[in-house]
């Protein structure tokens, strides 16, 4: 049987070109020196407005950092992009892992910007609790969109932060929106059950649902269902339309008992196929009427001061976390203190009461 053609993909190996039997040495420390330099707040600053696409992911990378060295230079490049920010509608777009998030994203991306929206995708990936190393592959996953002179896909590792959230995607989404982008797409990482941190830096929250992931009280999660503001089966396309139809069915049925929204919008059902793109001009159609309801009933805007306050009080939660472990006295105190609670010496309780008032006394 002949071999079958496999069909064009990011993952097909392409025969690349060979190297030159010489490559000038001046030339490799050009470009050596060049990645050193380290441009100033201010010039980042100045691309990020210019709508250079280097500059904000410079400014990313140094936002992202744990490095305390960079914190200062980071919030400089933040507070200088905020009179230019909260111009974007900001979409949360989650479900379990195998559910189709990247491929939906690619569509649904492509369809914004055949509308004239400049699209910028945060996609998250796992950490591993092991290694603590991400695979960051979904530019490969979105290789149409990656190519959109009017997209720009950044992944960043979730790290240990809960709820599937990169620790520095809100600041990110302010970088983005200074840079010109008016749609900002958030992929989870698909935890199911821990979303509450990117509900809390969107506007719209979209929940991927697919068929035979598990029984009906599975695909009923009460937590997630009642932060989403639509559901969309995906992999609506083939022998599965009929399946698709019948669980936004099921889906519809479940939103009825959950108690009325604050924005006054009531969730809605729907079911698309981002391969055959069926249905995906249709989710942008909710989220505009979504827009539309909550901006004339005022509930737009009062929701993103709610999400100000909030990750003013998660910031400062991090950092006093930050600043605890790092500290030099509880650096030394701390592996003593682990083997006595090993030992039983002490309990977990009372050796967390210890530590914490030989920090706070210093």
């Amino acid at each position: 049987m002949p071999n079958k053609k496999l069909p064009h993909s990011a993952l097909n190996e392409k025969p690349g070109i060979s190297s030159p039997e010489a490559i000038s040495a001046a030339a490799v420390e050009h470009i050596q020196q060049f990645r050193k330099i380290q441009p100033s707040s201010n010039e980042l600053f100045s691309g990020i407005l210019a709508g250079n696409i280097t500059a904000l992911s410079r400014a990313i990378t140094l936002v992202e950092s744990t490095n305390t060295n960079h914190l200062a230079k980071a919030n400089e490049v933040i507070n200088a992009c905020l009179p230019h920010a909260n111009k974007s509608v900001r979409i949360g777009i989650t479900g379990v892992p195998g559910v189709g998030k990247s491929t939906f994203i690619e569509a649904f991306g492509l369809h914004l910007t055949s509308l004239g929206k400049k699209v910028a995708v945060l996609a998250v990936d796992p950490s591993s609790t092991i290694s603590h190393g991400s695979i960051l592959g979904d530019k490969t996953r979105m290789e149409e969109l990656v190519k959109d002179k009017n997209a720009y896909i950044r992944p960043s590792a979730s790290g240990e932060t809960l709820g599937g959230v990169a620790r520095k995607t809100r600041e990110t989404i302010t970088l983005c929106e200074a840079c010109g982008f008016d749609t900002i797409l958030i992929e989870t990482v698909g935890v199911g059950q821990s979303e509450t941190a990117v509900h809390s830096m969107v506007d719209f929250f979209l929940l991927l649902k697919i068929t035979g992931a598990g029984d009906d009280l599975q695909g009923i999660k009460r937590g997630i269902m009642e932060m989403a503001d639509a559901i969309v089966i995906n992999k609506a396309d083939g022998d599965n339309i009929r399946k698709a139809q019948l669980a936004k069915l099921e889906f519809k049925r479940a939103l009825h008992l959950f108690p009325a929204k604050k924005s006054g919008w009531i969730p809605t059902t729907s079911t698309c196929s981002s391969i055959s793109h069926e249905g995906i001009a249709e989710v942008w159609e909710t989220i505009h009427k979504f827009l539309e309801l909550t901006k004339v009933n005022n509930y737009f805007f009062e929701k993103r001061k709610e999400q100000n306050q909030y990750w003013m009080l998660e910031t400062i939660n991090e950092q006093l976390k930050t600043n605890f472990y790092n500290n030099p006295e509880i650096q030394v105190s701390m592996n003593a203190t682990k083997k006595a609670v090993q030992n039983d010496e002490i309990s977990p309780f009372a050796a967390a009461q210890k530590l914490l008032e030989t920090y706070f006394k210093k």
